[in-house]
């Protein structure tokens, strides 16, 4: 509770991933079988058309990446990098990211900038695949 000498010091509302996950296996394994691998610096990651009802994330952490601990920092860290670029993940689209294990020591801003940046490139991958073929119709003859 504020009083009038202290001003109001809230936060704005936190945007949640909750909404946004990838969660069952199945959705993760058509997403695999309907996407395709790219590659980033310090992660691959794959984009493939998804439900209608808005775009979804994952996330996999392996037990290569190190121990539980490690695994699970790493994807506290994505999940942080994920969550303030919320607005944008490509529309209708899973997206399924596989961290290396740099993930763990790099710098939280060089993380969140690669992150943005796969945003982006999902993004326009992703309208460009939306966007019809152009048609060119015949002119009708007169009869």
């Amino acid at each position: 509770m504020t009083t009038p000498l202290q001003p109001d010091r809230r936060q704005p509302p936190r945007q949640s991933l909750v909404g946004a996950r990838l969660r069952k296996h199945a959705d993760y394994q058509r997403a695999y079988e309907a996407g395709r691998k790219r590659q980033s610096a310090s992660m691959s990651w794959f984009l493939a058309p998804g439900i209608p009802d808005g775009p979804r994330v994952g996330l996999t952490a392996g037990k290569v990446l190190g121990k539980a601990h490690e695994r699970n920092r790493i994807k506290r860290r994505m999940k942080e990098a994920l969550r303030r670029h919320l607005d944008l993940l490509p529309p209708g689209c899973d997206l399924i990211l596989h961290p290396r294990r740099a993930v763990l020591t790099m710098d939280f801003k060089k993380l969140e900038a690669e992150i943005v940046r796969i945003l982006q490139q999902a993004t326009a991958e992703a309208t460009r695949s939306v966007q019809p073929a152009k048609v060119q119709v015949a002119p009708v003859k007169p009869t």
